[in-house]
């Protein structure tokens, strides 16, 4: 497979957790800047699940930052809600890796969907870099 194909293989993670307070505007809705870190924490742990962790890649002077971010709300979360945030991993395109998320009720209904696309880059010049072949070793059958 080359690095701009899409996965041929399917990796998800799903984290489930509840509402805090403090994730929440005055209205008692989850105020939408938190929905970023949410999906931080899923690709993170999505990644983690694989045997790849972002400290050991910036520990080699790797870095992700985010170039894309695209979200759509559905349905409104409000405090004390239980969620089920499910992450994946969706391709590699030359320099960037590209995750999908879901962030479902309770009950099962889609609230949001969002993705995001991250550069491989050099933690020193900042410039992009291939992506790393463990990464891209994912992806082969």
């Amino acid at each position: 497979m080359t690095p701009s194909s899409p996965a041929s293989k399917t990796y998800k993670h799903t984290t489930e957790f509840r509402v805090r307070y403090s994730e929440t505007d005055r209205m008692g809705y989850v105020y939408y800047g938190n929905y970023s870190a949410w999906f931080e924490v899923g690709r993170v742990e999505l990644l983690r699940t694989l045997g790849l962790t972002y400290k050991e890649h910036e520990d080699k002077g790797l870095i992700l930052p985010v170039r894309d971010f695209s979200v759509r709300y559905m349905l409104p979360i409000k405090y004390d809600d239980v969620v089920v945030l499910e992450t994946e991993l969706q391709s590699v395109k030359g320099p960037m890796i590209v995750f999908g998320y879901r962030l479902y009720t309770e009950d099962g209904k889609v609230a949001c969907r969002a993705s995001t696309s991250l550069v491989f880059a050099n933690r020193f010049t900042g410039r992009p870099i291939k992506c790393p072949q463990p990464i891209l070793d994912l992806f082969e059958d």
